[in-house]
């Protein structure tokens, strides 16, 4: 028998319970995620689900979202107003128990919402216990209602304020900065989702307003999704004109796919189920694939396209240079994953494939021209990938005959557990000399990288692998490329991106960045990918040695330091740091300052590179003169 050591009685007064919103202020990563920029960003997207909710029971065509001087952020509709009459339940209010009750949200029934948003479903009374303050206002059935909360407690009782003849609901709530990292809104962030959204439910507007800056932006698509693919391949050249779009319902599940094929060497395939991006694929897009790949190559048989004694296409090459958009909306959608955004419900995959088994070979048949082109390039994407893997075989053959595996260039680590392991992929020899002569050999391996690798973005695999630099670094690596990738095989943990300061070190970074998101995009999901941060300047005054790594710092170290009798170096390069000093700034783990690469909007991220590295030259500078402006450290 066990006894209690310290005499301590267990009983029901030594059980916690956590009332009301209490445990989402104790435990708020629980509910949204993070308390970093992704859940604080998350907050407006869960009001703005409710919106987005009103629209979709047809109840609400205008929403305004707006980040205001003082760091709240409002979002108003023009839908039916939450209901203001004491709920049966709480004997309170509806108001107050939506903002108040965890789960008491109408999208709990279905009556009220036959498809509902939001990636958490945590709805609105989370934003409330996360916030320091927040005001609900609503326009219902003639009366105009009012009540505060703060901190999830309401303060004053819902009031009627005045009367009117709109309807809707307008929600303002400042961010608790006791609860998040950093409480300043990115427009960027919420432009991309808010956009994301007017292309996922045609019709809507969404007013989209920035008081600090004093931008507005109104997103209204009356062509939803089509209008998604013809904004994604704004940057690239089509080769068909018409977007193939077909809409089906079935069982109350309402399924939407566009697709344009371009003259891309990538697919760029994105799917949603209830307006939340599944990043993660899901049943859905099992369904997509499946009957791309069956009607394709059906197609390419009945018109002899492909010859009998010929392989068939595989998916991949029939997905070269697709872009689409899937967006499925069903009453109960279960999501799986890592991260949540994975689809799981089986009988969608069925009804995806029938879907677009269907309207695809219809549009084959009908449009034999545009058929034609589509597998013409399938099939030089076939030839492309036959020709890569004899170039794999080769590789391996050649390694095997050296017997050695990896590239003569790489100093490698002694550890041989890979989640100890980091390589650093590191621009020119000299920065390489000194990275090699400073590092800790057991955890870190250098790999020199000579001069700019290939830009990915306009070529296919076959002509990466006559790189010399993409070669060594698949090698290193450990983990293959296109059909042979497999992130379990990663040899090292943490790949760091270290170039210098300056133009060509930027433009070397955005090349690697390139080649890992469009071949090796699990690494970046995963983590796997960071950015070195040397420091831009040493500052020298008598025996004392200071490094600062941007201008702010460094003017906090001037004002540590004083004033006089001091010298400033920038580094530019590398090279110019002796390996002490590489150690010390950039790659000690006890000091070292690294970015984690990340993609919080694949959306976002295909557009950016898209225009810097595709052929198109007017989008890119017209890139480069909208955000010259934020440019903090020019080299000329």
């Amino acid at each position: 028998m066990l006894e209690n050591q310290n005499n301590t009685n267990y009983g029901v007064e030594q059980i916690r319970v956590l009332e009301g919103l209490e445990a989402v202020r104790l435990r708020p990563g629980m509910y949204i995620g993070t308390t970093g920029p992704r859940g604080l960003h998350h907050l407006v997207y869960e009001v703005v689900d409710n919106s987005i909710d009103e629209a979709l029971a047809g109840r609400c065509d205008t929403i305004g979202v707006k980040i205001n001087i003082d760091g709240s952020v409002t979002v108003s509709d023009n839908g039916m107003g939450i209901p203001v009459a004491t709920h049966p339940k709480t004997g309170k209010s509806t108001v107050e128990t939506v903002l108040t009750v965890l789960h008491a949200g109408g999208k709990f029934d279905n009556d009220a919402y036959k498809v509902s948003g939001g990636l958490h479903g945590v709805g609105v009374s989370v934003v409330n216990a996360l916030s320091e303050w927040l005001e609900v206002k609503v326009k219902r059935e003639g009366n105009e209602y009012e009540q505060r909360f703060e901190r999830g407690v309401a303060v004053t009782e819902l009031k009627v304020t005045g009367s009117t003849k709109d309807s809707g609901t307008i929600i303002r709530f400042k961010p608790d900065s006791l609860i998040f990292e950093d409480v300043n809104f990115k427009y960027e962030t919420l432009e991309y989702r808010l956009r994301e959204l007017a292309f996922l439910n045609k019709g809507i507007k969404i007013v989209f307003e920035d008081e600090r800056t004093e931008k507005k932006k109104e997103f209204h698509y009356e062509g939803g999704i089509n209008s998604f693919v013809e904004y994604l391949n704004k940057n690239r050249d089509p080769i068909h004109k018409n977007i193939i779009y077909f809409e089906g319902e079935k069982d109350g599940c309402i399924v939407e796919v566009a697709m344009q094929y371009t003259e891309d060497y990538n697919e760029n395939v994105f799917t949603y189920a209830n307006n939340i991006n599944t990043h993660e694929g899901g049943t859905h897009l099992s369904g997509f694939r499946s009957a791309l790949t069956r009607i394709m190559n059906d197609y390419s048989r009945k018109y002899n396209l492909i010859k009998e004694k010929e392989e068939n296409l595989s998916g991949e090459d029939i997905r070269e240079g697709l872009t689409a958009v899937l967006s499925v909306k069903l009453t109960s959608p279960q999501f799986e994953g890592q991260t949540k955004t994975k689809l799981g419900n089986s009988e969608i995959r069925g009804l995806v494939e029938s879907l677009v088994a269907e309207y695809l070979n219809a549009f084959l048949e009908e449009n034999p021209k545009e058929a034609k082109n589509i597998i013409e390039k399938s099939l030089r994407a076939q030839r492309a990938r036959e020709a890569a893997r004899k170039a794999r075989e080769l590789t391996r053959r050649k390694n095997v005959l050296e017997n050695s595996a990896l590239p003569g260039k790489l100093a490698d680590c002694s550890e041989q557990d890979p989640s100890k392991c980091e390589i650093y992929l590191v621009e020119g020899d000299s920065a390489g000399g000194s990275a090699k002569q400073g590092r800790d050999r057991k955890t870190q391996a250098i790999l020199p990288l000579k001069g700019k690798i290939m830009n990915v973005e306009k070529a296919r695999l076959d002509k990466m692998l006559n790189s010399d630099e993409i070669k060594a670094m698949i090698t290193a690596f450990g983990c293959g490329i296109g059909e042979d990738f497999d992130i379990s095989k990663l040899r090292y943990g943490k790949i760091v991106i270290m170039t210098d300061a300056d133009v060509d070190g930027a433009h070397i970074r955005t090349l690697l960045l390139t080649f890992f998101y469009r071949y090796m995009r699990p690494l970046v999901d995963n983590g796997n990918i960071l950015i070195a941060q040397p420091p831009l300047y040493k500052v020298k005054k008598g025996k004392v040695e200071k490094y600062a790594y941007n201008d702010r710092e460094l003017d906090n170290v001037l004002n540590e330091i004083g004033r006089t009798g001091y010298t400033i170096q920038r580094y530019k390069g590398l090279g110019e740091m002796n390996p002490e000093q590489l150690w010390d700034t950039t790659m000690n783990p006890e000091t070292r300052i690294m970015l984690q690469v990340n993609i919080e909007d694949a959306v976002a991220a295909d557009e950016i590179f898209t225009t810097l590295m595709g052929d198109k030259v007017k989008p890119r500078r017209d890139f480069i003169e909208e955000n010259a402006r934020y440019v903090r450290n020019l080299d000329v």
